[in-house]
């Protein structure tokens, strides 16, 4: 619908729904990444489906070239933008709809074996499978986990250069590139981006207890694009650029925050809210993030690139932070005796309308990190 606006006031109510349904998305991803896979295939998968965002980039810079190309009277090229890409997601969405499992147990490509064999794969991950009743017990535990703001506060400054994905455009286009050329200046940081999540979910994954260290040394290259933005003259347009381009290697490192959250969270509900606090602290750094560009600091920007660098500075401290506290809690753990004589038992209803209990694993219980003793966050 956005190609039929015009005005502004058209344009910021369909933004506004459109940033709505989008807010499902990567929740829904992580929800479901936790009941296919262990915690640590999560790392890489999480990875993999967040560097299809990258590509998305990539593959819109092209389109969007392409439709500059296009001359029409009765439609202006950012109106064929908007027809495409909404006739992708439309198709997109239907195909979800239709295919698209909620967890493994009703999985349509799985056989009834398989199904059981996903669910008892995942046991290891001590966070129980989907569980649709909302438990306010949960939520209060969410709310009161410290774990839970230091990773909001992380995804806040982590993002706040949410921003610089716009403003780079009209930076690269004052060095004095033409439309056409920024638009496909844009893809070289779409391919940055895809090689830094590639490459750190790889290290992330394979270094045992790396999280925190790997998701700290990737703000390195970025620190080094912010100062090369900095200092570099004005004339040194290959610097600059080269200086912009490292500032996307951040990108991982809320990917990490992302499949991290969702390793160390369990309990149904509490990783449902654990997700929302975190990704409302990724829309928060995204909203502040344009108030920061303002005409009084062009060209070189000075100070907004001062507060990212100061962002960038706090968030790998905020990563060992957490660290430190995931690893005091797991050796506190390990000094508990451990209880063998546990039995928990479920109600449920026989076929002929009797109740009855059942004894069940502990894993496959919608217990929290904080209930479940036997769990170890990982690190």
């Amino acid at each position: 619908c956005h190609a039929a606006c015009k005005d502004f006031t058209g344009l910021l109510v369909l933004r506004s729904l459109l940033g709505a349904c989008e807010g499902s998305i990567t929740a829904g991803f992580l929800i479901v990444s936790s009941m296919f896979y262990t915690r640590t295939e999560q790392t890489l998968r999480v990875g993999y489906w967040c560097n299809r965002w990258t590509l998305a980039q990539i593959i819109s810079g092209f389109i969007s070239f392409g439709v500059l190309h296009i001359e029409t009277a009765w439609f202006e090229p950012w109106q064929w933008l908007m027809i495409i890409t909404g006739l992708l997601t439309l198709i997109l969405a239907i195909s979800f709809w239709f295919l698209f499992p909620d967890s493994p147990t009703n999985a349509w490509f799985l056989t009834p074996d398989e199904r059981t064999k996903a669910v008892q794969r995942i046991k290891e991950n001590q966070t129980g499978v989907e569980n649709k009743h909302f438990k306010m017990k949960q939520m209060i535990e969410a709310m009161t986990d410290p774990k839970t703001w230091l990773f909001a506060l992380f995804s806040v400054l982590c993002t706040i250069n949410g921003s610089l994905t716009n403003q780079q455009s009209l930076i690269v286009a004052s060095f004095g590139f033409t439309t056409v050329q920024t638009t496909l200046l844009s893809c070289i940081s779409g391919v940055i981006v895809i090689l830094t999540i590639f490459t750190g979910a790889q290290l992330a994954a394979r270094l045992p207890n790396s999280r925190a260290y790997v998701g700290a040394a990737y703000f390195v290259p970025v620190w080094v694009g912010i100062l090369l933005v900095n200092l570099l003259p004005w004339s040194d347009q290959a610097g600059l650029l080269a200086g912009i381009y490292l500032s996307a290697v951040s990108s991982f490192t809320m990917v990490l925050a992302l499949s991290w959250v969702n390793s160390v969270t369990a309990g149904h509900t509490k990783r449902i809210v654990t997700n929302a606090v975190m990704l409302s602290g990724y829309c928060i750094g995204n909203a502040a993030g344009p108030f920061m560009w303002k005409a009084q600091y062009k060209p070189r920007y000075h100070v907004p690139w001062a507060v990212i660098g100061a962002c960038y500075v706090v968030s790998p401290i905020l990563l060992l932070v957490i660290r430190a506290i995931l690893a005091r809690e797991n050796r506190i753990r390990d000094a508990e005796p451990i209880e063998d004589n546990e039995e928990y038992l479920i109600e449920r209803i026989t076929e002929d309308g009797k109740w009855v209990k059942v004894k069940v694993d502990k894993e496959f219980l919608d217990m929290t990190d904080r209930q479940n003793r036997d769990f170890r966050y990982v690190l």
